[in-house]
């Protein structure tokens, strides 16, 4: 290394210090100071003391490497500095270093080393500036950036999925009813009847699908009541039990007493045993998983200020890295093998929450567990005395004329079949012209019509009928939840694909409401 002069000849020219002084004591800014050629803090300014905390006296002739941490320190950093600046004529870095309170900050440092005229060193120049608020900025415009990046794919692929899953219905409608008519109208035959019977199920795993499909973009067509949670987790614990097996035991913790929530059951039910289901996945030897109820408050920022219920689902398994627990909830990401998974189990339980008007969210550490905690919001005092269950609707007992509206020929034929082996007479349209014609042109007992169709939906086709005959009862069938809360019409609906039951049940509840 080249010979060094002494820190004295350094200081000795009071002219430059005063210059330096006045040049660099009013910036506060930047730390400006300079080091002996060991790297002792020669001179300091205002802005060092602001930054790093330490007044004039406390450290001059103190070494600089009191500002690294404990790691840099014991990695040799300050000295490899000096060294590098010797060497390379500066030295540049941003890193953490710490103030007199022991608090870390990330610094931009800038180190240069000051020769004599004879080109030995006689110390550095050092300046230091405070990039933390720097940082901060620029990762929450990344998270910012992100989560942006996000809300779009996760919307473009809601709609697209939505789409498809209400396309899909359809098909699956014309199969599951042509297969139950076949079935119904087919002689048992054992070469026949377990290949029909197969088909069912299939179709019925189509459906599941569509339905997770469907929640997942927000568009699932639910039916919210007002529900007691605790009813629900405990009717969901039995039924965990016997599917889940004797490796795995399931406890409930009711923290408090609960307020009740508006929500579809059936979809909250899915919702727990899709988590359930999940939990043991990740322990194949068995495990516990505890079901807890409790009230939040003002759970999170992003909801609305009030009370909420919160249903967490815990297990006891290997949990998730960093990496599986950010894309957990994304569509179509899965864990499991081909075929053994879709992806959209979480993300059918996020759907199912959003939608309800509320949200959900996962905490994981591999080795320790994961919590999936569903938040809904509570129901005030008045609404509990809401009906919490449907009542069940009298049976239809004549014979009536519908008309029968879609514009998807093959769906509206299967509809007509279901009708008509029901015993009512069924008048087609493939559009809402041609089913006003035959509103218009005879006595009509019931309307049933798709919602999503060109041109006209099924709730404008209602409106107009409504106004020229109001107790004309209409049926609404979907599966698609696009249908405005605030349209001024409230009308009985049926979800797509259904049964030759579910229609039957739906005709009795309409006919009852009119």
């Amino acid at each position: 290394m080249t010979d060094v002069k002494p820190p004295n000849q350094f200081l000795s020219s009071e002219t430059e210090g005063e210059q330096f002084r006045i040049l660099v004591q009013g910036v506060t800014d930047y730390a400006i100071y300079m080091l002996d050629p060991q790297g002792h803090v020669a001179s300091w300014n205002s802005g060092a003391e602001r930054i790093k905390g330490y007044k004039t006296h406390e450290i001059l002739g103190e070494h600089f490497s009191r500002f690294y941490t404990e790691e840099d320190r014991s990695a040799g950093a300050p000295q490899e500095a000096l060294d590098t600046a010797i060497r390379e004529g500066r030295f540049e870095k941003e890193g953490y270093r710490v103030r007199k309170d022991g608090t870390r900050f990330l610094a931009h440092i800038v180190l240069d080393p000051i020769r004599g005229d004879d080109g030995d060193i006689i110390g550095f120049a050092k300046i230091t500036r405070d990039i933390t608020e720097r940082e901060q900025n620029r990762l929450a415009l990344e998270r910012t950036r992100e989560q942006l990046f996000h809300s779009q794919k996760m919307e473009a692929i809601g709609k697209l999925t939505g789409g498809v899953a209400h396309d899909f219905n359809n098909l699956l409608m014309v199969i599951q009813s042509s297969l139950e008519l076949l079935r119904k109208r087919s002689p048992d035959n054992p070469q026949i009847t377990p290949l029909i019977q197969n088909a069912m199920r299939a179709t019925e795993r189509g459906t599941a699908l569509t339905h997770r499909m469907l929640a997942f973009a927000r568009k699932q067509d639910i039916e919210q009541r007002v529900i007691d949670v605790p009813q629900i987790v405990n009717e969901s614990r039995e039924l965990l039990r016997r599917s889940l097996g004797p490796s795995y035991t399931v406890e409930t913790n009711f923290c408090e007493a609960i307020p009740n929530v508006l929500a579809d059951p059936n979809q909250l039910e899915s919702a727990l045993l899709n988590l359930a289901f999940n939990a043991r996945d990740a322990m194949p030897d068995g495990g516990r998983i505890e079901i807890i109820v409790r009230v939040a408050r003002n759970p999170l920022a992003e909801l609305a200020v009030g009370e909420y219920v919160s249903i967490t689902l815990r297990d006891t398994g290997h949990g998730m890295d960093v990496d599986t627990l950010r894309q957990a909830t994304d569509p179509f990401f899965t864990t499991k093998g081909v075929g053994k998974g879709t992806g959209l189990g979480l993300s059918m339980v996020q759907g199912m929450a959003e939608q309800s008007g509320g949200t959900f969210r996962l905490t994981s550490v591999p080795g320790g567990g994961t919590s999936a905690e569903i938040l809904l919001p509570a129901v005030d005092a008045d609404a509990t005395a809401e009906i919490l269950q449907k009542p069940e609707p009298n049976e239809t007992a004549r014979p009536l004329v519908i008309v029968a509206v879609d514009d998807d020929s093959l769906v509206l034929m299967n509809t007509t079949a279901m009708l008509e082996d029901l015993g009512h007479t069924v008048l087609e349209a493939n559009s809402a012209r041609e089913a006003l014609e035959l509103v218009r042109g005879q006595k009509i007992d019931l309307v049933i019509t798709d919602h999503a169709m060109p041109g006209t939906t099924g709730l404008q086709l209602a409106k107009t009928i409504r106004a020229e005959q109001p107790l004309l009862p209409i049926l609404l069938a979907t599966g698609y939840a696009e249908i405005d809360p605030s349209a001024g019409i409230q009308l009985p609906r049926i979800g797509k694909p259904f049964l030759q039951n579910d229609l039957k049940a739906a005709i009795d509840k309409a006919m009852q409401r009119g």
